[in-house]
């Protein structure tokens, strides 16, 4: 039987890097290692595991499914590892930070924080992942991500939370689309939303549920500007942060309706692992206890 009991992190880093990068060579570079160095680790990695981790391709490293399992793990032992540090030691923040969210709050709410919060700590190396709301929990619960920010309501266990800020959500129709007078003159008219998932767009159905609206069809889409791109070709309508729209001259194109407050006001959350311990996740709590957003 294999001794698989004792896989080395340093291995592990140089396997991940080298998947990231497609090329051993492109890897060592990064590692400021020597080539041959970081070839045999992986070449002794996969003699450990008794599988192949890589094919070569004609544009490079390409991973096997065996070794695509074993990036998912590999990224989770080496967070762990830097989380570990951190919860034990008293340093000020340092290395990676994985911050996921929601794209609308990449748009229009999060440049401002990650300034602030790199001015205060230049030596974390933040990475932004943009993912759904459903997408983010589920990443956040597989330690993919550290943190992350998503529409509440909070869905996982395990988790701990931190209200930042309040998003206003909007109707968005066609400028077309005759005067609203009634939510029931949607009916038969298309939803424009991101893929399930998306907090937004669960809030939007369980509105267009409890009017009794009938939608014709439900278009999914990728992003905010392909979203009133197609609301404003006469598509069909979407609910939107109004921090979005704030930012994009829309001024006749679109009609606006006010929601209920139920589904208009909401809150957007900074969630965290209940045992992930940090001084990066503790000094953006701080901050953002400082700036007092959702006070």
């Amino acid at each position: 039987m294999r001794n698989v009991s004792e896989l080395s992190l340093s291995a592990l880093d140089m396997f991940r890097q080298a998947a990231i990068e497609g090329s051993i060579l492109a890897a060592s570079v990064k590692l400021n290692r020597v080539q041959s160095n970081v070839s045999t680790r992986i070449k002794q990695l996969e003699e450990q595991l008794g599988t192949q981790l890589f094919v070569r391709g004609a544009r490079g490293l390409n991973l096997t499914d065996e070794g695509r399992i074993l990036l998912a793990y590999a990224d989770r032992l080496i967070s762990l590892s830097s989380e570990a540090v951190d919860a034990v030691t008293a340093t000020a923040p340092s290395g990676d930070f994985r911050i996921g969210t929601m794209e609308s709050t990449a748009a229009s709410r999060l440049p401002k924080i990650l300034s602030a919060y790199h001015a205060q700590n230049p030596k974390v190396q933040i990475h932004v992942e943009v993912d759904t709301a459903g997408g983010l929990s589920r990443r956040l619960q597989a330690s993919e991500i550290d943190v992350a920010f998503i529409a509440e309501p909070l869905t996982i266990e395990g988790a701990e939370s931190l209200a930042v800020f309040e998003e206003q959500l909007v109707l968005v129709a066609p400028a077309s689309f005759p005067p609203l007078r009634n939510p029931q003159g949607l009916t038969g008219s298309t939803i424009v939303a991101f893929e399930q998932g998306c907090a937004y767009r669960q809030y939007l159905q369980e509105w267009v549920a409890e009017e009794g609206i009938k939608p014709g069809a439900i278009l999914s889409v990728g992003s905010y500007l392909a979203m009133l791109a197609c609301v404003s070709g006469g598509t069909g309508y979407a609910v939107v942060p109004r921090s979005v729209l704030d930012m994009i001259a829309t001024e006749g194109q679109f009609r606006l309706h006010k929601l209920p407050k139920r589904y208009s006001r909401i809150k957007t959350l900074l969630i965290w692992r209940e045992n992930f311990k940090s001084p990066k996740l503790d000094a953006l709590k701080a901050l953002i206890s400082k700036k007092g957003d959702c006070a």
